[in-house]
């Protein structure tokens, strides 16, 4: 367990590591870049970088969290990789199942895997199931994910490399879109951006807007949120026409800070 700086959670858990490349959006994947630096410190849980791990001893680490937290699932890996066994994976869920005062957010690009689990897992209230798309080839994964059992459904675009045509948001229960970071990011546009925003104010869709990714996609330079010691900086800034949107599902736990 480690606090996070991703903006739309606090903490990140990673019952599992590792993981492989399945669309363009794993292209400059972050997890793999930190899974390597890991394992050349020495870090006995990324001995082997990047290759699929379940780590039985981190399951019961919820349990010690006295105060209700908002974690991230598997920050590192992705929960339903096809090498991540169903018993795992119900595990996973029975340690969610039996801490409902911590709020979960679950996240996956194999949303065909999802579905197919989705009927033999126990989705309480406190588990938020999300899909990630980065363009519009990759929105099936939003019907996948409409399919399942989850109570709490969101989907993170990003990073956004590309325009989204098409966006149903019918049981959709937040949005998060967010450009690519790192010295080799791939550029996001407003207009792609904009497309996503006025789809969730048309279906009341809380909205947040994570980032620009770098700072020369920013269509505001001045953007004050550029500035690294701003209360609400983000990579490249998180402006959108003058304003911040961190918007969080309507059925927030009453703990979501």
């Amino acid at each position: 367990m480690s606090k996070s700086n991703i903006e739309w959670t606090e903490l990140t858990w990673n019952p599992v590591t590792g993981c492989n490349k399945i669309s363009p959006g794993c292209k400059y994947c972050y997890a793999e870049v930190m899974s390597k630096r890991l394992k050349a410190m020495g870090i006995e849980k990324y001995k082997d970088g990047f290759q699929i791990r379940t780590h039985s001893d981190a399951l019961n680490i919820p349990f010690t969290w006295k105060k209700p937290k908002v974690v991230f699932v598997n920050s590192m890996s992705d929960l339903f990789h096809p090498e991540v066994p169903l018993s795992f994976i119900k595990a996973v869920f029975a340690v969610m199942n039996q801490t409902p005062n911590h709020t979960y957010q679950v996240l996956t690009k194999r949303s065909d895997r999802l579905l197919e689990l989705s009927g033999q897992l126990d989705w309480t209230s406190n588990i938020w199931m999300g899909v990630s798309v980065e363009n519009e080839k990759y929105t099936f994964r939003i019907d996948d994910l409409r399919a399942t059992g989850a109570k709490v459904k969101f989907l993170s675009i990003e990073p956004l490399i590309g325009p989204v045509k098409t966006l149903i948001l019918d049981d959709i229960h937040w949005v998060i879109v967010g450009g690519e970071s790192g010295h080799r990011a791939r550029p996001i546009k407003k207009v792609w951006i904009e497309f996503v925003q006025e789809k969730c104010l048309q279906t009341n869709t809380p909205f947040f807007f994570k980032q620009w990714g770098k700072t020369k996609f920013n269509v505001n330079p001045s953007d004050p949120t550029i500035d690294a010691d701003h209360p609400k900086h983000a990579k490249g800034g998180c402006e959108l026409n003058g304003q911040t949107f961190r918007e969080l599902p309507q059925i927030t736990s009453h703990h979501y800070n």
